[in-house]
């Protein structure tokens, strides 16, 4: 079985998110989602109310049909090792894993907790996005920790959750995430009445 691991921080889950899990959906068996607290990013909303945005967000997945994704939020943990040994005790040893990062998330990756380990129990796929090339620095270190490495042919909507952090872009947002943030007051930089 061949199982993509997307966790994100989801600081909102945006859009973009939404176009990953739907594009990870078609080639792998199983697309397990969560959010997570990364320890290298400070993160506005707490992390039940990014699950709570998240689980909202995989309502839109139009992934009925295939069955193949979910929000399977007992995967979160601060070390990504972590997560992949709840993974393997879930799918079993005999499950090739494939772990989804973003492009921006690749200069960290060398500084994660025991990362030569976790980088021989999975696969790893790099996402591009929008405003983050990737760098073939980083990514040489990568390969040189003993990662396996695959860029995605992938081109999502240029949308972020720093860009609706930082500039309300509404955008970015599917209408049920939209009004969470609204009912829970979420990112007071803004006012609920520009909604």
């Amino acid at each position: 079985m061949r199982v993509a691991l997307f966790g994100t921080s989801a600081d909102p889950p945006t859009a973009g998110h939404l176009a990953i899990v739907g594009w990870l959906s078609e080639r792998y068996d199983w697309v397990a989602v969560w959010a997570a607290d990364n320890p290298l990013k400070s993160h506005q909303a707490l992390l039940e109310h990014r699950v709570a945005m998240l689980r909202l967000l995989m309502g839109d997945v139009d992934l009925v049909g295939r069955g193949n994704v979910g929000l399977d939020q007992e995967l979160s943990a601060m070390r990504t090792l972590e997560t992949v040994g709840k993974a393997r005790d879930r799918w079993g040893k005999d499950a090739d894993f494939t772990l989804v990062v973003g492009s921006d998330l690749l200069a960290q990756l060398p500084r994660w907790y025991k990362v030569e380990d976790l980088l021989l129990s999975v696969q790893l796929l790099v996402m591009p996005r929008p405003g983050y090339g990737i760098d073939e620095l980083s990514l040489e270190q990568v390969r040189r920790l003993g990662g396996k490495v695959a860029i995605a042919n992938f081109i999502g909507p240029d949308v972020s959750s720093t860009a609706y952090r930082e500039h309300h872009d509404l955008q970015a947002l599917t209408p049920p995430v939209v009004d969470y943030i609204e009912r829970e007051h979420l990112y007071k930089c803004f006012s609920n009445s520009t909604f």
